[in-house]
């Protein structure tokens, strides 16, 4: 029998959450308005109200924390709950509100790991650009300062979630508003500019001396070529540059090497256009790079690429209907589906390995990163609710795979030092809505009733003996 691999002792165990998805209330206690409200409306489709109505439901669920040993509950503070306009006047029922989630989870002896940005920029600034808009890096550095100098119960802060699906969403995949789709030039420089927002708010708290840590949470996915042709490899290496290198160049070098600006030029060559960047941002961006504290990694996914110059094409498969998803990018290249590795009905590649590769890659590449947190991963499904009965073997078996490879990252000298599932409990999902469940606990969205799910008794198990079964 092969022996269990365990988790060292301090290794935290925590379930994630991200207000938008969890909240609800959404135009309640004086929260202002995000392009979420009226695009889904417009959409036709569900919209993130009730969600799982963690505004009320906070106590319930910061209580099935402790009662499942999740120690650590991620959390994001929704920027228009604060500024209803994305500065001045601010909402006092919504800093009051954040105030009483943080007094609970003390209750309960669990740890916020707190996001100040995850996906919702307040409409008013949205409409004028988002993060395009250099004027809108100010009113997001001055709320991050609001956020250190009012919410001191909180000890752990990632400034933004997910840099590149936001950018590439929105700009790129068009799956995001403003459905904007192959804008490579937009795309880019709204990562730039939100990484160069990130490293003012950690100069901020470092100088402020604050209590506690930041760090940043990026979607990190390894990319691997389709094939040993020189053409697949190269368009894998381009596909790695403005996923990975970009991002991780950026936070933990605060500048972009030789190496990853020549492929992106390439890339938005290939796209018939260009970017400007103000070299003077790479002042604040080198005085952070050794000032964050931790990498939040969310990872679900590996991709295998092949070389693709024709023009880009793109179907998101956002109904669960298996093999629909289509990803070309002119000038990088083709994301194919293996057909001899599982995936999930979002056609998901299931690789676990993968995410032992990253983290090794980290420790290698970017020897500064001090300590690393799995802040999401976990198994999209269209679970199967039985009486109050929630048997969810394929998840337990998703999550025992990438245990066992950070578990072995970290015997071969990566500081991993936690994990999140996503998610806590079943969530608003900002494309799927609500067929796709990621929770340890079930939601029923008409009652709000909880249920834990099989994963959920796995998951216990696996932070009272840190052995992975």
């Amino acid at each position: 029998m092969t022996e269990l691999r365990k988790l060292p002792e301090d290794f935290l165990m925590g379930g994630a959450t991200a207000a938008y998805q969890v909240e609800g209330a959404i135009d309640k206690d004086g929260k202002g308005p995000v392009a979420w409200d009226t695009f889904l409306v417009e959409k036709g489709r569900y919209t993130a109200e009730p969600a799982s109505d963690f505004y009320h439901q906070y106590p319930v669920d910061i209580e099935l924390c402790k009662k499942f040993k999740i120690d650590s509950l991620r959390m994001s503070i929704a920027w228009s709950r604060i500024f209803p306009n994305g500065y001045g006047e601010i909402n006092q029922k919504g800093v009051d509100y954040y105030h009483q989630v943080f007094a609970e989870c003390k209750k309960q002896g669990i740890t916020p790991f707190v996001t100040i940005h995850h996906f919702d920029t307040p409409k008013a600034l949205f409409d004028e650009g988002d993060f395009l808009n250099r004027e809108n890096i100010e009113h997001f550095v001055n709320y991050a300062k609001f956020c250190f100098d009012e919410f001191k119960e909180v000890y752990y802060w990632s400034t933004f979630n997910e840099i590149y699906p936001a950018a590439t969403n929105q700009y790129l995949t068009g799956a995001f508003p403003p459905e904007i789709q192959f804008d490579l030039q937009k795309t880019i420089t709204a990562l730039h500019n939100m990484m160069y927002a990130h490293a003012r708010a950690v100069n901020i708290f470092k100088e402020g001396d604050y209590e506690g840590e930041i760090g940043v949470v990026h979607s990190l996915e390894p990319k691997y070529p389709a094939s040993d042709s020189p053409e697949d490899v190269h368009a894998a290496e381009l596909d790695d540059a403005l996923s990975v290198k970009f991002l991780m160049d950026a936070t933990y070098l605060g500048y972009y090497s030789e190496h990853t600006m020549t492929c992106i030029n390439e890339i938005l060559e290939a796209n018939d256009t260009s970017i400007s960047i103000d070299e003077n941002d790479f002042i604040e961006m080198k005085k952070a790079a050794n000032r964050n504290d931790y990498l939040g990694i969310n990872n679900y996914v590996s991709h295998w690429v092949k070389a693709y110059n024709d023009e880009s094409q793109m179907f998101y498969n956002t109904t669960g209907e298996k093999g629909t998803q289509v990803y070309r990018i002119k000038g990088i290249g083709e994301r194919i589906q293996r057909t001899d590795l599982p995936r999930t009905d979002w056609d998901w590649l299931i690789y676990p390995e993968g995410i032992y590769d990253l983290l090794v890659r980290i420790k290698q590449d970017y020897p500064n990163y001090q300590k690393i947190y799995i802040t999401e991963n976990g198994l999209g499904y269209k679970d199967k609710f039985e009486d109050g009965i929630i048997l969810d073997d394929d998840r337990i078996d998703y999550l025992r795979g990438y245990f066992n490879y950070i578990a072995k990252a970290i015997e071969d000298g990566v500081n991993v030092k936690g994990y999140f599932i996503w998610s806590l409990m079943d969530v608003f999902s900002w494309v799927n809505g609500y067929n796709k469940r990621y929770g340890l606990f079930y939601v029923d969205f008409e009652t709000q009733k909880r249920y834990p799910k099989e994963s959920a008794y796995w998951y216990k198990f696996v932070s009272e003996t840190k052995t992975i079964i």
